[in-house]
């Protein structure tokens, strides 16, 4: 009689904190009942003093550690030293195991997770690739000599079933990882390795939604555009991404008709925008209206490059109140109406659209200033009697 030792260690090592189904993804090593491993393991089981533990595994790896027992006494050790909290030692095993079975998946997963405690991003990222590819190699693997292929078909599912919480834990280790650097460079480098690793993660769409506006801060606008059209090819309903590119082709005058209708859609989909959890209905309306103000500016902005100035009056004057909340946007949006009221010889209203502008403190005041400067004088209001 032989047990498997996917089961036989979960018993054994309890304390293990990536689930030893997952092994299932790798090599799968059994031991027989009876025998002087299947005894050393079940002594191991019984130690309750930690040093004892550990004492018996290094006993049973020096005894029984060759070929696929190396990978029993690995996850031993693994086990024992996350329930330690010992995050170094315990993904200096992980690494160990994979040097044995590189597709050790429960060594991956427990080597994200120490890195996660430790807070190392370079190791995290780097456990997180090799469970990726891992996974990917086990849904390419044919079936075994003699394993009918749907019956192959199905026990691949299965596995990557049991194995599918904890390939959700990575994905969002890394991509939350990624969210949570502040530096642009680092940031972006983290978001594409994460899709690259990762193309048909629910994480995706908003890794490269988060790398086209990273992309955005940083200028880098032939990269804004690719990643943000590779989130319209998977997502063409992003509103972040809507908006994004009709701001940025309405500000440069190109891709007119793009610009116009991303604006359009993102006007039309926001009254169905769900609320995530977690913002308070005051932050969602606020969100909310800041993005239809936009979605108008931009609108507003397409209407100028193309003369139609008195419709251009009409999209910002909507937007100004929608946008007031946000210093920068607001002071654009008064910039730009400014322009086409002067468009439309409209001089006062243009001058109290372009004042408001000054007045807010965004890379805007200097521009409406000098434009200010450029304006005929104010007519000059009698005083009335008493003043």
């Amino acid at each position: 009689m032989r047990r498997s030792l996917m089961i036989l260690v979960t018993v054994v090592m309890s304390l293990a904190l990536a689930p030893l189904l997952g092994a299932q993804i790798g090599k799968r090593v059994s031991i027989g009942a009876g025998t002087p491993e299947d005894k050393a393991l079940a002594e191991i089981n019984a130690a309750t003093d930690p040093a004892q533990k550990l004492a018996l595994i290094d006993k049973f790896l020096a005894e029984y550690g060759k070929g696929d027992m190396a990978v029993v006494a690995y996850e031993l050790y693994i086990a024992h030293y996350m329930a330690a909290k010992d995050y170094d030692r315990a993904y200096d095993y992980g690494e160990k195991l994979l040097g044995v079975d590189p597709d050790n998946f429960s060594a991956g997963v427990n080597m994200v997770r120490a890195a996660q405690e430790k807070a190392d991003t370079r190791k995290l990222f780097a456990a997180g690739e090799r469970v990726a590819a891992s996974v990917a190699r086990f849904k390419a693997q044919p079936p075994p000599e003699g394993t009918d292929a749907t019956a192959w078909a199905e026990q691949k599912a299965r596995a990557l079933a049991e194995a599918q919480d904890n390939i959700n834990y990575v994905q969002y280790s890394l991509f939350n990882a990624a969210y949570q650097t502040r530096e642009p460079a680092a940031r972006v480098a983290m978001l594409e390795r994460f899709v690259a690793a990762f193309p048909d993660s629910p994480y995706t769409v908003n890794a490269q939604a988060l790398a086209a506006t990273t992309y955005q801060l940083a200028q880098n606008y032939p990269k804004m555009l690719d990643a943000a059209a590779k989130v319209l090819a998977r997502d063409a309903n992003n509103l972040s991404m809507l908006l994004l590119l009709s701001d940025y082709f309405s500000e440069k005058g190109e891709q007119l008709d793009k610009a116009e209708g991303y604006a359009k859609k993102a006007l039309d989909l926001l009254p169905a925008a769900h609320k995530p959890e977690g913002v308070t209905d005051e932050q969602w309306q606020k969100q909310i209206s800041i993005q239809k103000g936009l979605a108008l500016s931009a609108l507003g902005q397409v209407h100028i490059n193309r003369q139609r100035d008195a419709q251009a009056v009409e999209a910002f004057r909507t937007a100004a109140p929608l946008l007031k909340s946000d210093p920068f946007t607001y002071a654009r949006n008064q910039y730009r109406l400014g322009f086409a009221l002067l468009n439309l010889k409209r001089v006062p209203e243009a001058r109290t659209a372009l004042s408001e502008a000054a007045s807010m403190d965004s890379p805007y005041r200097a521009l409406a200033q000098e434009k200010l400067k450029t304006l005929p004088a104010a007519p000059h209001r009698p005083a009335k009697k008493g003043e």
